[in-house]
């Protein structure tokens, strides 16, 4: 490459002193080419154009990796999976690259889409004796029966050895707190001397302040006398005074469930949430430099040790019915036949199920309370329309695993265009059914006939033998 000297003076031999082009090459010893180029050609100075090169923009991963993070983007934040999940996910999709490159290609794209990261804040360190716990609820999504839910995560974590437990409850109220601490009891194997939480309404009756303590209720009391602890409020608004269990919130929601689970039942998500957190007790203690297990297996020593009996969780309370024979629960007006017969009227309520009492203690009504039910349709539409545009990434989107089956074969097609016509036609079954009621009806809607081919399967048979994909619970 020729020196700015070495092309002033072709400018100069060429433009002030009227040179061939032969008389240049010959001069200055260069190629006819090149004298030709610098003689005769601006030289102004170009914009370097910078190729996006590597497996990220040549092969597959890119895209994979895009739509995950195009449908996290639309996600809160705590629901959006973090750098090292996306890692994992995609070396299970035989991924040969390293976490550095996903970092690398997250990072680039972030930097094009606004995506701001959050404030770092620092609090005072706090020094934790053996045996002392914290507890606090965190809130999860999953998906059940093709819709999303919100559930609650009630986490209890030993600061000392950084070990912690876990349980999923339908809802945050002073019936799902007990029945969730009795669980976490049972797991641990013995009772914390101490637990710390902050100032929930289902414990805390009075907040502290400044110049007094905060008062419990008495039904907590009544709890935590039975299992003997002592509780510690903290103040409030000071999340960094029970900093351990609001960090692993946090790291269970990001690690463990990184895209919503889907979820047949409570039991059954909470013995896969104890078995992951059993595992995660082999690495090392944050800045002790002794794994987990063994910190835990020395703390476990200061338990208490639990009672013969367990606490009865339950809730008793009376009720009116209105004159359409209605009693109001949980917010919602529950229908009771002849209601307004009885003159009185008492609900006994667990975490998950109501029943009604009358005055002379016969039942007149029993289900599972009203939150049981609440829901959120998955948006279907705008998740297909997305598709529509990488059809190539469909099969590794967060969403994919929620298809029933049959509409899973359906959309699996070698041909792309005839892979477009098929969510095409999805979309438009949609502005009138819901993809449970699609996959029901499914040779009626589509229009394909029942014949010895891949649909012709009886996928009653199928669910009942309980296969199903890793991520089903």
């Amino acid at each position: 490459m020729l020196t700015m000297t070495d092309i002033n003076t072709i400018k100069n031999l060429r433009n002030n002193h009227d040179k061939s082009i032969d008389h240049i090459r010959k001069e200055l010893g260069v190629n006819w080419r090149t004298a030709k180029k610098y003689a005769d050609e601006d030289n102004f100075p170009k914009k370097r154009k910078i190729e996006k090169k590597g497996m990220m923009y040549e092969q597959k991963w890119g895209d994979i990796l895009t739509l995950w993070l195009a449908e996290d983007a639309k996600l809160p934040k705590k629901k959006r999976r973090t750098n090292v999940a996306y890692h994992r996910e995609l070396k299970e999709l035989d991924f040969p690259g390293s976490y550095r490159t996903v970092c690398g290609f997250v990072q680039d794209w972030r930097s094009t889409h606004n995506d701001k990261g959050a404030v770092d804040k620092g609090f005072e360190r706090l020094e934790h004796p053996p045996a002392d716990a914290q507890l606090d609820f965190g809130t999860m999504e999953v998906e059940h029966e093709g819709s999303f839910k919100d559930i609650k995560t009630l986490v209890m974590t030993f600061p000392f050895s950084n070990v912690g437990f876990a349980v999923a409850l339908p809802a945050e109220n002073q019936e799902c707190l007990f029945e969730g601490m009795t669980q976490l009891f049972h797991q641990i194997g013995g009772v914390p001397k101490v637990i710390r939480i902050d100032n929930m309404s289902t414990a805390v009756t009075e907040r502290k302040s400044k110049y007094k303590p905060a008062v419990l209720t008495d039904a907590y009391l009544r709890f935590a006398t039975h299992y003997r602890f002592n509780t510690q409020v903290c103040n409030p608004r000071s999340g960094n005074e029970k900093g351990s269990v609001e960090n692993k919130v946090g790291y269970i929601r990001y690690n463990f469930f990184p895209t919503s689970p889907s979820m047949k039942y409570f039991a059954s998500l909470n013995e896969k949430l104890r078995i992951q957190l059993i595992e995660d007790r082999d690495r090392n203690h944050y800045e002790k430099n002794v794994s987990i297990i063994e910190l835990w297996e020395e703390e476990k020593t200061e338990l208490l040790a639990l009672p013969d009996v367990p606490y009865p969780v339950f809730k008793e309370i009376e009720c009116k019915a209105n004159k359409y024979n209605e009693i109001k629960l949980d917010q919602t007006l529950i229908h009771v036949p002849k209601a307004r017969n009885h003159t009185k009227i008492y609900a006994v309520l667990t975490a998950e199920t109501y029943t009604f009492y009358s005055g002379s203690g016969d039942i007149i009504a029993e289900g599972d309370r009203p939150y049981m039910f609440k829901k959120r349709p998955i948006d279907w539409v705008s998740i297909l329309l997305d598709w529509r545009k990488k059809l190539r990434s469909m099969e590794y989107s967060r969403y994919w695993k929620y298809l029933p089956d049959r509409i899973k074969l359906y959309l699996t097609h070698n041909d792309w265009k005839v892979q477009a016509e098929r969510v095409d036609i999805l979309i438009n079954l949609l502005v009138t059914n819901d993809m449970k009621q699609i996959n029901e009806r499914f040779y009626e809607l589509i229009g394909v006939e029942p014949s010895s081919d891949s649909y012709n399967v009886d996928w009653n048979s199928y669910d009942a033998l309980g296969i199903f994909p890793k991520e089903v619970v």
